[in-house]
Parts: C-alpha cells; sequence; structure tokens
C-alpha cells in the first residue's frame, strides 16, 4: 500500500455515513499468520489523542474487506507497534 490513493479508504456504515481513513501502516504477522492495518480517520479523543484504529485485513483487487481483532495477544503486538509508530513520528 505505498500509493498515495491508497493511503486512504472509505466505509460506509448500516446508516448510508460514508468516513474516510487514513492508513497509518500495515503489517503481517508471522506469528499469527494474518494481516494488519493500523488507521485513523484523523480526529482527537478528549485527551487530544489522534482516534487509532486496527484491523486484520485481506485485500482483494480494489476491495479492503477489514475484520475485528479477537485476541489479547494480537492487541498487544499492535499496541508495541503503535507506540513504535508514534515514537518515530515525535522524532
Amino acid at each position: 500500500m505505498n500509493d498515495e490513493k491508497e493511503k486512504f479508504f472509505t466505509v460506509t456504515d448500516e446508516k448510508g455515513k460514508a468516513t474516510e481513513y487514513e492508513i497509518l501502516f500495515t503489517f503481517d504477522s508471522d506469528e499469527t499468520k494474518k494481516s494488519y492495518i493500523v488507521f485513523t480517520d484523523n480526529t482527537e479523543d478528549d485527551a487530544g489523542s489522534l482516534n487509532t484504529y486496527a484491523a486484520t485485513y485481506n485485500k482483494d483487487g480494489n476491495k479492503l474487506e477489514l475484520k475485528d481483532i479477537k485476541t489479547d495477544k494480537e492487541w498487544d503486538l499492535i499496541e508495541n507497534l503503535l507506540s513504535q509508530f508514534e515514537d518515530k513520528m515525535g522524532e
């Protein structure tokens, strides 16, 4: 996902509201054999931190299929990588 236009994707909810998200990074895990995506809607929470989200994903052509992350182990992996990403962005 290196192409500039591929840095963004839109999700339409069940009420028809479309939200655009920016991809922060993607990675593959040898341990879980899954691909992960970390993304944001570029809004901030009450503490002023950027709202970030994560999911597993499959890319089929131009279609991006997101799935929920199910285990604490997966969340720990993502939180660790997100922390590293934030450290690099702060430099």
